[in-house]
């Protein structure tokens, strides 16, 4: 398995930002299940991934497939008491990191509890004034 993949399952689920950082491109695009938009640069992600990483429990990595820059990575989870299976579509850079992460997700009950909790996380996080700003 590739070294950043293999940091990625290690650290994903923890919601530790500055574990997160060391494994982001500068210009990462995030593009959630949850949000019509993308998130866009290293810090946004990190803060974005971090509030994901407290609400998802019971996370786990259970099929990882992929080669060279282009890889899959099916996951289970809990948000709440609702079960959730997704995958992340991730894309390296030519210097080995993320430089794009897609996530999808089902079923729909527990993507719109992932919304509603996120939501609520970020509301209170102030750095998502500045990072939403960047978005328009």
């Amino acid at each position: 398995m590739h070294k950043t993949i293999q940091r990625m399952t290690e650290i994903v689920s923890s919601g530790e930002e500055d574990d997160i950082l060391t494994i982001l491109a500068e210009d990462v695009i995030f593009l959630p299940p949850t949000y019509y938009r993308s998130w866009t640069g290293r810090k946004a992600v990190a803060a974005v991934l971090g509030h994901v990483g407290h609400v998802f429990t019971d996370f786990s990595y259970r099929r990882i497939l992929g080669e060279g820059n282009d890889w899959a990575l099916e996951f289970t989870c809990k948000v709440g008491d609702l079960d959730g299976v997704g995958v992340d579509l991730i894309t390296l850079d030519s210097d080995d990191m993320i430089s794009k992460i897609e996530v999808v997700m089902r079923p729909h009950k527990t993507v719109g509890a992932l919304r509603d909790a996120m939501n609520m996380r970020v509301m209170r996080d102030p750095r998502f004034l500045e990072f939403q700003k960047a978005l328009t």
